[in-house]
Formats: C-alpha cells, structure tokens, sequence
C-alpha cells in the first residue's frame, strides 16, 4: 500500500463542518491527490469512477442534484457513499442534500460543508495532497537556492561540499539542506528539503555543526525549494577532458524520480574559488534559459571573424 493521509488530519474543522459519521469515520484514508466533480456519477454514468478520490459538490452539483427524482438520487448517493470512497464535501456554502445525508448516517460516512469556494477548496486540498503523497527518494548533498535557483551540489565525501556551501551563504545565498536532502516529485518538478533532525544544521570539518539560522539569521535558510540544477564535483584528473567551451557535448541531464534535471560536471583543483564558480555556472543557466548562450556567442564570433578575413 502506498503513502495515504487520514481525512482528519487533512480537513481542519476551522473549515469544514462535519454533518455525520463519527470518529472513527475520520480514520479514513486518501491515496490519490485528485478531487473528484461527479457530474457524469449524477447523471448515473459510473464505469470510470475512481472512487479513492474525494467527492467535491459545488453549485453545479447541488443545482443538478435539485433536478433529480428522489429515486435516481438514492440510486447515486448509495453508490458514491461507499467505503473506498474517503469523504464528500459540500461547498461555497450549500446544504448537504438531506437524502445524502440519511445515507450518510446510515453508513457512518463523513461528509463536510464549507463555506469555501468550490475552487478554492479544489486547489488547496489537491495541493496539500499533491505534497502529503508524493513519490520521495534520498540523496546525498547540499541544496542551496542561488541567485532564486534550487542547486543541488553532489561530490564525494571530503571534496569540500560543505565547506563551498559556507562561502557561498556568506555570499548571502541561502541553504535548504546539508549531507541528506530529501527529494520529492511534486507537480511537474522535484521540490527538496532537508529531514527534520539535520534542519539549519551545516557541518564544517574541523568545526563541527553549525546552525545556520542562528549564526547568519534566519533569512539564511529556506526550508524548501524545486531542485533546478545539479552540480556534481569531481577531483581534477589531468587525463580527462573537460568542458571548455562548452559546445564539446550535449545538455547532460540527470533523472530524478522520473525528471529529467540539468546537470554540470565542475573539476576541483587548488587555487580555484569553487563558490565564484558555481555562482557564475548559475548565471549562465540563467542567461540561457533567457535564450542567450555565451558558448554559442562565442562560436559565431570566431565564424564570423573567418568570414571576414576570407573576404
């Protein structure tokens, strides 16, 4: 069985009012980020019904279910009212339908009323979902926000990760997670933070751990962010071929739970500022996601002045 929340730590009575079932009904638990508009179940289709979604009425809804004889009612609500389905919540304000409702009890089912918008209700609740039952993996690093992008700087133990990271918060970048950052697939990106206990927390060899929040002041630290970079840092080897240019090979890109993020292979070395680096690697993502690209800019320079010395 997958990740699940539980209808009572998901719907706050702040806002939304439960009209039956008991506490035990509130045991229930959501798989699925989805809400469910049952329009077509109204009208008594049912073959693709996801019933693990929970049910939304809004005016729609509730002007639709007006217009339906008690019997074709009776024959929905019982349906819709099982026990794979998590909850129904009424909204924007409207009355549960009163046979709903007898169902309901009947059954111990948990159904809501809000005052909220239909809307509003959708995207809140799908979004704490989307986040509660996200697909999660583990990985070893630091996650900073640079210049407003998520980097994630990877390297093996000793190379000095911790150390860049320090430099770079003195810089006034902002750290998210240190050694262990937890990795979530959210929407269509993946969103980091770091686990709970190593929160703030930045280990300094030689130091120990520091707590960034209380050394640099809170507005040093984020607690989360989408991953949009990867740099992974490697030992200078005076064998292998390095970028130059940086027209010598494609885009590398490294999949994470299924998306692909872009990734940079920086060599480490003595007599380098690995922190001046990485910002100006950060830059230059930005300048090509705003369409311009250095290493082709330079390309053309070197083509167009052949060109003009043939002529």
């Amino acid at each position: 069985m997958g990740k699940s929340v539980k209808i009572k730590d998901l719907l706050k009575p702040a806002l939304f009012h439960q009209i039956s079932g008991d506490e035990s009904a509130l045991e229930r638990e959501v798989f699925v980020p989805e809400m469910n508009r049952p329009g077509f179940e109204l009208a008594g289709f049912f073959k693709h019904t996801d019933f693990r979604r929970i049910i939304l009425f809004g005016e729609k809804e509730i002007s639709f279910v007006k217009e339906m004889s008690k019997e074709s009612q009776l024959a929905c609500f019982s349906k819709l009212a099982n026990d794979e389905t998590p909850c129904i919540i009424i909204a924007k304000g409207y009355s549960c339908p009163e046979i709903l409702k007898n169902i309901a009890i009947k059954r111990n089912f948990p159904i809501f009323e809000t005052t909220q918008a239909t809307g509003r209700v959708s995207i809140d609740l799908t979004g704490t979902l989307d986040e509660a039952l996200a697909a999660e993996t583990l990985m070893h690093g630091v996650f900073l926000n640079i210049y407003g992008k998520g980097v994630v700087i990877r390297g093996d133990s000793g190379i000095g990760k911790s150390e860049i990271a320090l430099e770079l918060i003195k810089r006034g970048h902002f750290l998210i997670a240190d050694d262990a950052i937890e990795l979530y697939h959210i929407g269509q990106g993946i969103v980091g933070r770091a686990p709970e206990v190593l929160r703030n927390l930045l280990e300094i060899r030689g130091i120990g751990v520091i707590d960034v929040s209380k050394m640099f002041g809170v507005a040093s630290v984020l607690p989360k962010d989408h991953v949009d970079l990867i740099i992974q840092l490697e030992r200078w080897l005076p064998s292998r071929e390095y970028t130059r240019i940086g027209m010598e090979e494609d885009d590398v890109m490294e999949e994470i739970l299924g998306i692909q993020i872009p990734k940079i292979v920086v060599p480490v070395t003595g007599g380098r500022s690995m922190s001046a680096i990485i910002e100006a690697a950060v830059m230059n993502m930005q300048l090509k996601d705003s369409g311009f690209d250095s290493s082709k800019e330079f390309v053309n320079r070197i083509l167009d002045n052949i060109k003009s010395k043939s002529s």
